[in-house]
Formats: C-alpha cells, structure tokens, sequence
C-alpha cells in the first residue's frame, strides 16, 4: 500500500515538526511527568503519537486550542463525548445556573421527572436508571441481568469493548485484572449466529451483551438481519438483550435502536448523552422493571445494599445538564446538520479514495465515520487484522499539525452540528496532502 519506510520517515519529522511547534506543551509536559503517571491523569491521553501530550486551553465547538494558542478542527470530539460540540450553549447555561444550586445531594432532583419522561420518549423504554459513565451503566444491567436469570455468564462479539467492566474484559493486556474474564464471559464472532446459537444453548448465560455497530475494533456493520436474529435467540433461550448504544448514538435521535426498531431488553448510553457532561443511564422494559422489584423484595434488604450505584451518580448538575440536552440536543434539528455534513464527508471521502486508487473504504454510522484498509471487515478479528497503526499514526500527527484533529486509535471521525463544510473540505484536503506525500 505504501512504503513502510516512508511511513516512518514521515511519522519523524512530523513528530520533529511537533516538538518544535508547541514549546507552551513542552513546558508542561516536564511539570506533568513530576505528579502524573505517564505524564498524564489518563493514561489514553497519550494515545495520540505526539512525543509529549497536547495540552488544552480550551475547547469551542467544534475547535479545540492548545495551550500555544494553535487553533484545531476537531473530529474526535472527545472521543464521542462532545458529539454534539463543545459546551453546547444550553447544556452550559445549565451547568451554569445549577452550580450556584447544589452540585450533589443524594436526593432526586425535581426535574427528574421530567428527565425520565424525555428518555422513555427518546429510546422507547419506560424505565431508568442514573449512573456517571457507560462503564457503569454496563456493569450494573449485567449485575441484574445475572440477578434476574440466576445464570453467572454474558455473551459478547469478539473484539467489544464496553468499558472497564472487568466480566467482560477478554482482551489480552488488561493490567491487574482481578479473575480470568473466561469465567464469566463468553466470546463470538459479530457475524457467527450458529455461534451464538451454541453459546446460548449451553444454558449458563445471563445477557447478550453489544453494540448494533462494532465500534471498538475499527467500524464493522452487522450483516443483514443479523439484529432481528439475535432477538430471537435471546428470546428463545431466557437471555436479556443489552443494547450499548454509546458510540451508536450517532445515527440519531434514540440513537441505532431507534433508527433500526431494534427491541432491546436494557439499553446502555453514557458519553455524549447529556452533551458531554459525565452522565449515564440504563433503560429496561416494563417486564424487566417488575422482574427487578422481584429481586429486590425477595432480598428484604433496603436498596442502598444492591451492590450498585456510586454517590454522586445522579447529582443535580448532571442532571441540569441532561434535561437540556434531551430538549435541545437529542432532536432531529440537531442531527439534520450533523447527519447532512457527514454524508459530505463520506462522498468527499470515497472520491479521495477513487482518485488515489487506494483499496480502502469507508464506514459511516450516522454521524460517525472511520477509514478502513482493504475490504470491509465483517467480525472483530478481521477488523483488528485489518489495523496498520503505524500509518494510522503517521496520518494523524500529519493532519495534528496542520490543525486537524482525528480520533487518536483508528481512523474514526464524528460531525457536529456545529462542524462546517469548510472544516470537512479542510480535512479532506489535509488528507489528500498526506496521501500524496507518502506516494
């Protein structure tokens, strides 16, 4: 495809180039690396291949600024968390008004009412829970996916990723984890019903747990009826159906469910969900409601002793921030900018790709994006295969430094509703120069 030399070449003095331009970052990378592991207070901030840490002023939008002032398109929008822009205006006003009122209380906020009738409205289930993160989301609907069926297994696709929810964290790498995943979880391919048959059979497994779109291992779409199949097996065999619809809210208002009628059992989002703000829930069935105060009676035990929920989750400023962004961002008015530039971006893409005779492709998820080499994958494994993170890097310091922010794993990219077309023909164009350059 290209001369791995040439990759390497180009990934030095990009790096070079980097190194010499930020001297404001540099500065504090040297302050950081005294208190911070690694120089940073997450260790994925140093996923993006620059040989210190871009350090943020401030982020706008759909504009992110460093602390030298240089100014950046940004397409990974927080890797999803600020799908929607940056400090949206309503979503701030909110945060604004609400910190002067009460940040935590462990007490339900008067519009929780409201929050909850606007997320029944929104995704189609009636009933909700609050948590601060996806993770969070994901590790409690399996905890009562496991209470509800007495069954001690979830299924996954191979190559998911739902958060650092330790039962399903099959990936080789994970540091300290406290038992084998294998003991709880069971891995299939995305495309592998008659695998997911078997695995269902064996009668152990409490929920299918998964993303409609793989998004975690490169984009890989689902095969047709692969969704509609799968209900029917986990109906066929007692299983919940546990929907993470966190990286999927792109495809728009409700996110894939609600565009492709999927008939989940638990739905999960967290990330974007209340414009950026750390916030999260949980959505189950009315039969999966009763089955839960089921559980909770036969205990005799008060709630606060389920085992799940964490202090601050559902504190008044998270929830100021989600009423705002159910009413203001979850619309079909927002998504028609995000939804119409990304077709942009997708077709401005192809024709890249056609002009450079490049056998790559592109996947597109509503608002959601990501560059693929050779044939589209139709599982994980294949996906992963697929990964040439050495040009991936290259590309990304090449269009970092010419102002252009793409999501620092893969080749994913997210439009706001606040991105112009002009950022996505500067995108394209960067592109375009990169790719001629490592020809």
């Amino acid at each position: 495809m290209f001369d791995p030399r040439r990759i390497a070449s180009l990934a030095r003095a990009e790096a070079a180039r980097f190194a010499a331009e930020h001297e404001a970052s540099a500065a504090q990378a040297t302050r950081l690396g005294a208190h911070w592991l690694q120089g940073v207070p997450m260790h994925w901030m140093r996923d993006w291949g620059t040989p210190f840490p871009l350090v943020l002023r401030e982020a706008r939008g759909a504009r992110v600024t460093d602390a030298d002032g240089r100014d950046y398109i940004d397409f990974c929008l927080g890797d999803t968390g600020a799908m929607f822009g940056h400090s949206p205006p309503a979503v701030a006003q909110a945060l604004a008004l609400q910190s002067a009122r009460g940040l935590t209380a462990m007490l339900p906020d008067e519009r929780t009412a409201e929050v909850g009738e606007g997320l029944a409205r929104l995704f189609g289930l009636p009933f909700w829970q609050l948590t601060q993160t996806a993770t969070d989301a994901n590790r409690a609907a399996l905890r009562w996916a496991r209470a509800l069926t007495g069954r001690p297994k979830t299924l996954v696709f191979r190559g998911c990723y739902h958060g650092t929810v330790d039962d399903v964290m099959l990936r080789a790498g994970s540091v300290g984890a406290p038992f084998d995943a294998r003991a709880t979880a069971v891995a299939v391919e995305f495309d592998d019903l008659a695998g997911v048959e078997a695995a269902l059979e064996a009668g152990d497994v409490a929920a299918l747990l998964y993303e409609p779109v793989m998004t975690n291992t490169g984009m890989v779409l689902p095969q047709p009826g692969l969704h509609a199949e799968l209900r029917a097996l986990t109906r066929r065999f007692d299983a919940l159906l546990i929907v993470d619809e966190t990286h999927t809210l792109s495809s728009g208002p409700g996110g894939y469910t609600r565009a492709h009628a999927l008939e989940p059992d638990v739905l999960v989002c967290g990330k974007a969900l209340a414009g950026g703000v750390p916030c999260a829930v949980y959505g189950f069935t009315a039969d999966v409601e009763a089955r839960m105060r089921g559980v909770l009676a036969a205990r005799h035990e008060a709630h606060g002793h389920t085992g799940m929920g964490t202090t601050l989750a559902a504190n008044p400023l998270a929830l100021a921030a989600l009423a705002a962004a159910l009413t203001t961002l979850h619309t079909t008015a927002t998504y028609a900018p995000m939804l119409a530039g990304a077709e942009r971006l997708d077709g401005a893409l192809r024709a890249l790709l056609a002009r450079r005779r490049l056998d790559w492709h592109v996947v597109r998820v509503g608002a959601r994006l990501e560059l693929g080499y050779g044939e589209p994958a139709r599982n994980g494994t294949q996906a992963a295969a697929a990964m040439r993170p050495e040009l991936e890097h290259a590309l990304h310091l090449y269009l970092l430094n010419r102002g252009v922010l793409l999501t620092p794993f893969h080749n994913m990219m997210l439009v706001s509703p606040v991105t112009t077309a002009a950022d996505i023909d500067r995108l394209v164009a960067t592109l375009d120069a990169c790719l001629g350059e490592l020809a």
